[in-house]
């Protein structure tokens, strides 16, 4: 008999400094560009040093409770993540919703490591909270909020999902070229390529894009700016959103399927009619794409894998 060991997988990432001395090999070096650039290289230590300190302090609170594995970010793709494992992810709102898509089923708390600095809309714990959460998390005493996820089906059987959004189209400036397919209403389209948005990532890219064309459209007509009244969706909505971005109407393109609801019933289609350079990525991580090229297919709808965090 297999005896599954019950562990806490500590997420972490590099701070900015980290990043830049991976980059440039030494701190001194790192030093240089920054005030080179007449940054404040102070800043870049002083978080540098309260995240390495927030991720001793949170996992010597996590062994109280159970086995720590600490991982970066950077392997999660390849990571095994045992069906009873509780995940910690020390950083930002971003880190959660990175780690979320590689869960299936396992709850998941996102921690704020320096409050002062992140807002944390997915962080509602500090380090210090641990040792008063962690018992009635392991107990299975606290509340759970669930989180629908995205997911992408592409006719090369390869399968995405998506925390917050996909994005849909090509990787630079250029317009994407595709047919969009939704219900019995298909056109052909060029555009800056279309986001796919989750409850959840309704308070991100979508609404960015939503608030824009509100204030764009009422200064083209004369009238003052709507005040932004937008609500966005509760994260655990069974329907997704989607909206084109800048749609060219021509000769060849048309710009009436712009913006709707996608069910599982009624899912999203788009195939590609770009010879080269167009991609699928989820959750703003442009280096982790799919590609997009001419007769590749994504069917896009609500997944039935859902996301389990910690409230």
């Amino acid at each position: 008999m297999q005896i599954i060991q019950e562990k806490i997988v500590l997420i972490t990432r590099p701070s900015r400094l980290a990043g830049l001395k991976r980059r440039f090999s030494t701190k001194a070096r790192a030093r240089f560009y920054v005030e080179h650039l007449h940054a404040d290289f102070k800043d870049y230590e002083s978080e540098d040093a309260l995240y390495d300190r927030s991720v001793q302090e949170a996992t010597e609170h996590l062994r109280a409770f159970r086995r720590v594995q600490v991982i970066d970010r950077s392997y999660l793709p390849n990571f095994l993540f045992g069906p009873k494992d509780i995940v910690v992810a020390l950083g930002q709102d971003g880190l959660v919703a990175n780690t979320l898509k590689y869960l299936e089923g396992q709850p998941l708390l996102g921690v704020n490591p320096d409050a002062k600095r992140w807002d944390g809309i997915l962080l509602p714990f500090q380090v210090n909270d641990l040792p008063k959460v962690m018992p009635q998390v392991v107990a299975g005493k606290r509340p759970l909020k669930s989180v629908t996820m995205a997911e992408a089906r592409l006719n090369t059987q390869q399968v995405f999902y998506a925390v917050n959004d996909f994005f849909i189209g090509a990787k630079s400036h250029i317009s994407a070229r595709y047919e969009i397919r939704h219900g019995a209403r298909h056109e052909q389209h060029s555009s800056s390529g279309v986001i796919v948005s989750t409850g959840l990532g309704s308070t991100g890219w979508l609404r960015s894009i939503l608030t824009g064309s509100q204030i764009i459209a009422s200064a083209s007509h004369g009238r003052p700016p709507i005040v932004d009244k937008y609500k966005p969706l509760p994260w655990d909505t069974r329907h997704l959103l989607f909206s084109v971005r800048e749609p060219f109407p021509s000769k060849n393109s048309q710009a009436g399927l712009i913006f709707g609801q996608v069910t599982a019933d009624n899912p999203l289609t788009l195939t590609s009619q770009m010879a080269e350079n167009g991609v699928i990525f989820s959750d703003g991580i442009e280096s982790d794409f799919a590609e997009f090229n001419s007769g590749a297919t994504a069917t896009i709808l609500p997944s039935q894998r859902h996301g389990i965090l910690v409230v």
